[in-house]
């Protein structure tokens, strides 16, 4: 069996990290799906989908560190074709990945204690997000 949903929100972009724990839960219950896998793709070649655990230290830290790895403040060869200045964020999205995939057990997704699934907006502008989940198994 296959079930498939699409959550929809805002971000403020620039790093903004957005927690789906419980939209995905939901999604997962809303499946009827009691074993198999959950996948949370976010939509969009400025954004990732990962775990962290989500609290206001690591809610800096994560930025912190990409912006160390791929600063904002150097041009790109994408900013050069498109002049947007966000080369910066599609680097950080290839960096972590858009997709997020994890176990179904018990008609929830398999998550560490202090794991949360969490989206990830690297674009220099806030943007309407999606994000797409789909949930397989029996």
């Amino acid at each position: 069996m296959t079930h498939s949903d699409m959550i929809e929100f805002k971000t403020k972009g620039d790093g903004d990290i957005v927690d789906l724990t419980d939209k995905v839960r939901s999604a997962v219950e809303k499946s009827g799906i009691s074993s198999g896998i959950v996948s949370v793709c976010g939509i969009g070649s400025t954004v990732a989908v990962t775990t962290i655990e989500y609290e206001p230290g690591l809610q800096k830290d994560v930025p912190a560190l990409m912006e160390k790895l791929i600063p904002s403040n150097v041009t790109y060869q994408h900013d050069a074709t498109w002049g947007d200045g966000n080369g910066y964020a599609h680097l950080r999205s290839a960096l972590v990945g858009t997709t997020f995939t994890t176990a179904v057990e018990s008609k929830a997704p398999v998550l560490g204690t202090w794991q949360q699934i969490v989206f990830l907006d690297f674009d220099n502008r806030s943007r309407q997000r999606r994000v797409f989940v789909q949930v397989i198994g029996e």
